[in-house]
């Protein structure tokens, strides 16, 4: 089972339809271990309302949270605690898109469990969704950082929105990480979008 880890470097930067586009391409199981608020809509919701293949299943989450906050934090005013015990990968002999919460160091509880602890337990391979705002090199590179420093493999970087040659000419130059593609701001989503994505998508 290949396992690959969708994050960021921050939060709303495109995750959600980046993982639907993994999900797509490789006609892959999709998993969010932790969704807080947005129950309702949650990003589950969201990538099976864009994923149009037969073959996908997508798995329930190991924990549903209500405030559209961290999870520590959001489970601490739920009186939940998330223990890494629990999230256990799901059980698929396919590949299996696992889409984090923000960026690779967000808490999941107060003992200071992260996301990259996760990626680290399950052996998953990363990769990371780029967002172009002020700020966004030095997340890109603390983040690129981060997983080299502890092992994990990285595929490639996804661009989210807007296309800024200097900022992407440095992180490239200062990364040497492969490009896999860009998804734009879309304000019609729709199948037909994330299939023409998943075919211009660079893959590993």
């Amino acid at each position: 089972m290949r396992k690959v880890f969708v994050t960021g470097i921050g939060t709303d930067v495109g995750k959600t339809i980046v993982s639907a586009v993994l999900t797509e391409a490789w006609e892959a199981d999709y998993w969010k271990p932790i969704q807080a608020g947005s129950l309702e809509v949650s990003d589950t919701f969201r990538v099976q309302k864009l994923v149009s293949n037969p073959k996908t299943k997508f798995l329930p989450e190991a924990y549903r949270l209500q405030h559209p906050m961290s999870p520590h934090a959001a489970a601490e005013l739920e009186n939940i605690q998330i223990r890494s015990s629990k999230l256990k990968l799901p059980e698929t002999e396919n590949t299996l898109v696992i889409e984090g919460a923000g960026g690779i160091m967000v808490p999941y509880n107060y003992k200071g469990d992260t996301m990259i602890d996760l990626v680290e337990q399950w052996e998953a391979e990363v990769v990371l969704v780029v967002r172009n705002y002020l700020g966004s090199i030095n997340h890109t590179l603390l983040s690129i950082e981060m997983l080299k420093n502890k092992g994990v493999k990285l595929l490639g970087v996804v661009y989210s929105g807007e296309k800024v040659e200097s900022t992407e000419r440095v992180i490239e130059n200062a990364t040497k990480v492969p490009v896999l593609g860009r998804v734009n701001f879309e304000y019609d989503l729709s199948k037909d979008v994330i299939k023409e994505y998943a075919m211009e998508f660079v893959f590993i």
